[in-house]
């Protein structure tokens, strides 16, 4: 019998080609094949499982800012999902040894058993300013002995990320109660309409003190309603929002009862648009742990976790007068968040859960928490 391989005889040439034609090469590291998406960056150093794992991120080949990635292994509570959600992932420097006490395992060993293409050993930095300065374009990694107009032939099939619907594809088939308690439930229902929902999401709002149910991402109305909720949460998810046009009419049929809404990140745009409010692809979005966000409502800062190629249109939010905008993003003043004038709705393009990031806006839950109990 052989010996298992070691992790440098699993390294493998790799290329990367982007669909502008820009080449870049690197190794191949661990599961072998070839990956398409969308090729976008994350500013993140750590939460590198939690990003990995996020529905959000679903159909996008992902690039690591921070120089070492894998340093302190993987952890199976950490995940945010089911599976590994990226196409694929690239990376300086990936860690082969790592050091954390309740660690399962090595970041290398977890990306081949989750089916994960990755390239390693990549001028990251010099890809980063590219996206920075032509925008997030499609891509493809591979390995494989293919050559390289087989691989920009195949490349310019994959299908731009705006004017795509991916919820069917991280949502939800069933609905179901998120971890029921032994013994009562709490009398307070919210139902999450589950776009790509991440788990936090859900505990946060179970230890809240709500029974949650997270409802599939083509529920009608009557479905959700079927549940009696006290509140409703529109979640995180991936694609294009003006995509989901029948997603749209649902939340409109929803708002119209005067229920709490909240919505997180695609929630967010989707209860945008069904207020009359359009979306649009930014350049080359937000992904991270650390863009700075002002609360226009009491002028605080927060610190915030972000992932997201779309932005509401804030023109089209100032033209409303039952509409406020009550966030902002600093780096560039796209709009993090508005509300409902009289009506109990609210939405943010940022992750308050964080999973990974900082903690600044978790107030928010409590923010929806105090409402429900408010019109109820």
């Amino acid at each position: 019998m052989n010996p298992a391989p070691t992790h440098h005889e699993l390294i493998r040439n790799g290329r990367l080609i982007l669909s502008d034609g820009t080449y870049f090469t690197g190794r191949s590291v661990g599961f072998a094949g070839t990956a398409f998406g969308e090729l976008c960056f994350n500013t993140g150093m750590t939460g590198y499982q939690e990003v990995f794992t996020d529905p959000s991120y679903l159909g996008q080949i992902m690039v690591m800012t921070a120089a070492h990635i894998g340093n302190y292994g993987v952890r199976s509570s950490d995940q945010e999902s089911g599976r590994v959600q990226i196409s694929g992932l690239i990376v300086r420097n990936l860690a082969h040894t790592w050091s954390r006490k309740k660690g399962d395992g090595g970041l290398s060993d977890y990306l081949i058993s989750k089916r994960c293409v990755t390239m390693a050993d990549v001028d990251t930095r010099a890809l980063v300013q590219h996206i920075r300065s032509r925008g997030s374009m499609n891509a493809v990694i591979s390995d494989e002995t293919l050559s390289n107009e087989e691989l920009i032939r195949q490349l310019n099939e994959v299908p731009s990320m705006e004017g795509l619907d991916l919820s069917k594809r991280a949502g939800t088939g069933e609905p179901y109660v998120f971890e029921p308690d032994s013994g009562d439930l709490p009398s307070k229902t919210v139902v999450v309409v589950d776009y790509g929902t991440k788990t936090n999401i859900l505990r946060l709002l179970k230890s809240a003190g709500f029974k949650v149910v997270v409802a599939p991402f083509n529920s009608s109305s009557a479905d959700i309603f079927s549940h009696q909720p006290d509140g409703i949460l529109l979640s995180n998810g991936p694609g294009d929002p003006a995509a989901m046009k029948g997603q749209t009419e649902v939340i409109r049929e929803l708002i119209q009862r005067d229920l709490p809404v909240m919505g997180i990140c695609l929630g967010h745009q989707l209860l945008a648009r069904a207020l009359g409010v359009g979306t649009f692809k930014m350049h080359h979005g937000h992904r991270g742990i650390n863009h700075p966000v002002q609360n226009l409502l009491n002028g605080r800062s927060e610190i915030t976790s972000q992932n997201h190629g779309f932005g509401v249109d804030p023109v089209g939010l100032k033209d409303n007068p039952d509409l406020q905008i009550t966030h902002i993003n600093l780096n560039d003043k796209t709009v993090e968040g508005f509300r409902h004038r009289t009506k109990p709705l609210f939405s943010v393009q940022h992750h308050p859960e964080a999973c990974p990031g900082p903690q600044d806006s978790r107030y928010l839950f409590d923010e929806f928490a105090r409402i429900v109990g408010r019109v109820q």
